[in-house]
């Protein structure tokens, strides 16, 4: 939904397709990763109350009942102080009378600023679910990407957030580690996600965007190879009640299933696939070029 101008680019999980859009703050606070290229265009800032109330009320009055859901934007809208949060959240239940659910990317910088106690009150307001980037569970990978935070520090992080009763999607990136680490990348990511058993797990494939400099640090894995890492990680995996996606726009293997469910399931998708991959040599050893021109 598109009411007032955004501060371009404007990204969000594709499971917030139909949700209304506020960004809280712009950019995002880390914003380091030698792997991102989501807002290296944008300086960090918390935007003011007053203008993002000035947006909340904007909508118009006779549009107000079809807003179930929000999404707050942009990268780390979860950094923004208590406050601010409290009051956002108050006015947006305020506002929309069909409310059900709001939602925010957060970061391990931003879970840092944000108590046990602090997270519940949140929930209470109806933030029920906040995205993570894990990207790996592999101490190594997570240092040659300046991630800046250590796997088992990020699982207490996100384990606050479940004591909290918030609803958690990670997300891991295949291929991140190169050549290189790929075996390590993918036992240890498997097993974080054992760790913690979120509600949602998705995989999305290493890309270009503004990380040419991040590419030239490691061996580029081929199509074929992507799917073995992709193979190695479900076969791995063994949490309680986890959704896993692989849909996004980079991945060349579209996986969806709940663990342990449909775990064989799953594994067998895969395994067909790499049989079949392996069918196309040229296509196999192929190095992928998919790359987002914009912006």
């Amino acid at each position: 939904m598109y009411y007032f101008d955004y501060n371009e680019p404007v990204f969000r999980p594709p499971s917030e397709a139909r949700s209304l859009i506020f960004q809280i703050t712009i950019g995002c606070s880390q914003n380091s990763c030698g792997f991102c290229g989501m807002y290296k265009m944008k300086k960090f800032r918390i935007r003011p109350l007053v203008d993002i109330f000035g947006e909340i009320e904007s909508i118009p009055k006779s549009h107000r009942d079809y807003v179930q859901r929000v999404f707050l934007g942009d990268g780390d809208g979860l950094v923004s102080p208590q406050k601010e949060m409290v009051a956002i959240l108050d006015k947006l239940i305020e506002t929309f009378s069909n409310l059900t659910r709001v939602a925010v990317y957060a970061s391990p910088n931003s879970l840092t600023t944000k108590s046990l106690d602090d997270l519940e009150q949140l929930r209470q307001k109806k933030l029920r679910i906040l995205y993570f980037g894990l990207e790996s569970g592999d101490a190594e990978t997570l240092k040659l990407v300046r991630k800046g935070f250590e796997p088992n520090v990020m699982l207490e992080l996100c384990r606050k957030a479940q004591d909290a009763g918030m609803k958690l999607s990670i997300t891991a990136i295949l291929g991140l580690a190169g050549r290189e680490r790929s075996a390590e990348h993918a036992s240890a990511t498997a097993d974080w996600i054992n760790s913690l058993s979120p509600e949602y797990f998705s995989l999305l494939t290493m890309f270009r965007r503004h990380n040419d400099d991040y590419f030239n640090l490691i061996q580029t894995l081929s199509n074929g190879e992507v799917l073995e890492e992709a193979l190695a990680i479900v076969s791995r995996l063994n949490p309680h009640r986890t959704i896993l996606r692989s849909n996004h726009v980079s991945n060349n293997l579209h996986l969806a299933g709940s663990y342990p469910k449909d775990r064989e399931k799953i594994v067998a998708q895969a395994e067909a696939a790499l049989t079949e991959g392996r069918k196309h040599q040229d296509w196999f050893n192929l190095i992928p070029d998919y790359e987002e021109e914009i912006f």
